[in-house]
């Protein structure tokens, strides 16, 4: 167990770090070859399709997950995933083209058509992906995931070098791209598993499947909205130039949660088959937990310590010192995000799929009013607030409807870790001028905090082997 284990999260990891790596080059030169009014454009373009996309899969990416992870035939699963998507995503994308007619009057509905057509294909490849994690093939999902970041990257690298980025050559490339994920996924998929990509309709099996996945269709397009909505807000409310400030220090947010990342795939069907045993060992639950809080918060003082510097200096002025607010904000999301992924992974494996999306909905709401209120006043810092308080409602949801109630005590190493991490920052802000001395002091005071609260104590090297080997 332990082996496979280790080999998953090193197949898992080994994709993020290439996929954030590639997002790193796109997100770059995205960020400085475009002006900031196209970069804008495409970001609000991309948050409208991955969230309709998200939506249409009606949750049964994570309802395929499980379904493998408990032992159900593939290729009965896939050919109903697939039937799903075909559906689905053809339903909408004709509708969008109809649109091409109905509104002739929106500039950017060309563009918009064509990153639909690409993210279109990610979404046909979705089924594949997912169940390889259902099957726990990581390392076949390592190799599904990092095709079109890789083709987005080359391609963008050319046209830097060619001195050719503008807003049509960069949505060929991540059209292209997209394409190519899905062709060369299929190929792979169909040698690793040598399952059979037939369709086999059956309406019987589907309406079953949609019926299951209900309380999961909206925990998708409150997931959807939460992802979004504020970057959608802003664009209409705000300014193409604000989406782009703010989707700048979003990226960055998102791009500090790899090691969740990597782990939280690795969960579901883990956990699936330890609740699924019987009672689970809650001293490794609190271990993992407060493992996860000291790596989340770590992040916090990773980004605040050298945001201004480093980013103006990558970004020639333009994403720095102007989201240094938004970014501290944003970041405090971190340990709430890795403690909600935690708590919504032990409730989805227990089936407890109506608490799930009573918890997403109290979030959105909660999220959605904060941005209606505070961005049209405070602008991106505002959108910041509103994202940090739905995750908190969140938090405190799940705490009070978690049934494993010794749990519940994860809360104070999240508390403790950030609390830690924030005192460090100010702390090393306040004492040194030199970036690197102030990274490295910030580190270290961070560090000795965790010792003197008792977060790292003698042992935990021994106790976290002993989870890998649960």
């Amino acid at each position: 167990m332990k082996r496979k284990l280790v080999n998953n999260l090193s197949a898992n990891t080994l994709q993020l770090i290439i996929n954030q790596l590639a997002g790193l080059v796109i997100f770059y030169i995205l960020s400085t070859g475009l002006d900031k009014n196209s970069f804008g454009q495409v970001s609000l373009a991309l948050a409208l399709m991955l969230a309709i996309f998200n939506i249409l899969s009606f949750g049964i990416d994570q309802i395929a997950v499980r379904k493998l992870a408990s032992g159900e035939k593939p290729q009965t699963v896939l050919s109903l995933y697939i039937s799903h998507v075909l559906i689905t995503g053809l339903v909408f994308y004709g509708l969008l083209f109809a649109g091409r007619f109905l509104f002739p009057f929106i500039n950017a509905y060309h563009s918009i058509l064509l990153i639909g057509a690409g993210k279109l294909m990610i979404y046909f490849s979705t089924p594949f992906k997912q169940s390889s994690i259902g099957m726990e093939r990581f390392k076949l999902l390592a190799c599904l995931s990092v095709i079109s970041n890789i083709a987005r990257a080359c391609g963008l690298i050319v046209l830097a070098l060619l001195h050719r980025i503008g807003l049509q050559n960069v949505i060929i490339v991540f059209v292209s791209g997209d394409l190519l994920e899905l062709v060369i996924g299929i190929l792979l998929f169909k040698r690793a598993t040598r399952l059979p990509l037939t369709i086999k309709w059956n309406k019987s099996d589907y309406t079953a499947l949609l019926k299951e996945s209900l309380p999961q269709l909206g925990v998708a397009v409150i997931t959807s909205a939460l992802a979004r909505f504020d970057w959608i807000f802003i664009g209409m409310v705000l300014s193409a130039l604000k989406l782009a400030e703010y989707s700048f220090a979003y990226k960055v947010f998102e791009l500090s949660t790899l090691p969740l990342l990597a782990i939280a795939p690795l969960l579901i069907p883990w956990f699936t088959g330890i609740f699924k045993d019987g009672k689970p060992n809650i001293t490794n639950l609190k271990l993992l937990a407060r493992m996860e809080m000291i790596i989340a918060a770590f992040t916090i003082v990773l980004i605040n310590s050298c945001w201004s510097p480093v980013m103006d200096g990558l970004t020639a002025g333009k994403y720095g010192a102007v989201n240094e607010r938004t970014i501290f904000i944003l970041s405090l999301c971190i340990p709430l995000l890795y403690l909600t992924n935690f708590l919504w992974t032990v409730s989805f494996a227990k089936g407890r799929l109506k608490m799930i999306f009573a918890a997403f909905a109290i979030t959105l709401a909660v999220n959605v009013i904060g941005d209606i209120i505070l961005i049209p006043v405070y602008k991106n810092e505002g959108a910041a607030i509103g994202y940090l308080a739905g995750y908190l409602a969140q938090t405190v949801y799940f705490l009070i409807k978690n049934d494993v109630k010794e749990l519940n005590k994860v809360l104070f190493p999240l508390l403790i870790c950030t609390a830690c991490a924030c005192l460090s920052v100010f702390g090393a802000k306040l004492l040194f001028a030199n970036i690197w001395v102030e990274v490295g002091a910030a580190v270290l005071f961070y560090v000795a905090g965790l010792f003197v609260t008792a977060q790292i104590r003698p042992g935990d090297e021994m106790n976290f082997s002993g989870i890998l080997q649960w």
